[in-house]
This record gives C-alpha cells, structure tokens and sequence, in this order.
C-alpha cells in the first residue's frame, strides 16, 4: 500500500466528498493505481462558514492522472444509473 504524501508537499486538491464514505472509495481508487493520496476535512479551509466535507489531495505531479482515474470511474458508475432509470421509466 503506498504511504500517503507528506502534508508539508505542494498538495493539489482533486476531489470534494460530502461524506466520508465517498472519501474513502475515492482514495481507495487512487491508491490501488499507485497513486498516494490523503484526506482532510473541508472546513480546515472555510474560515468563516464551515461546510463539512472531505477533501482528497494528491502530489501536485499526481493530480492529472488522479482526475483522469476520478472521471473514468464517474462515467463508469453513471453508465449503470442511467440503464436503471431507463429500465424504471420504461412502460410496462
């Protein structure tokens, strides 16, 4: 399993979870493709109005291919959404 990143790297922001449990299958994604990432709450950012959250950043040279494995797996689960809506939609 690969360590995660130093805090104190240039870290970028790929990803905003609103629960943890996304957080966790994000950065499982990322790290089962050998790239090393970490999570942190949001509101460590919001200074005045704090909005829950995860934030999962990775190395700065990391966070294109981090985004590209992040997007292909969206598209991944949304193809299967949108064959149940349309299944659920249709008349019977």
């Amino acid at each position: 399993m690969p360590e995660n990143p130093n805090p104190k790297e240039k870290l970028v922001k790929v990803f905003d979870a609103e629960q943890e449990s996304e957080a966790l299958v994000v950065r499982g994604l990322l790290e089962s493709n050998g790239i090393q990432a970490l999570s942190r709450p949001n509101d460590l950012e919001q200074d005045l109005f704090p909005v829950g959250g995860v934030a999962i950043m990775v190395r700065e040279e990391d966070a294109e291919e981090a985004k590209q494995l992040i997007e292909a797996f969206r598209q991944q689960g949304s193809g299967s959404e949108d064959e149940e809506l349309s299944e659920e939609a249709a008349p019977e």
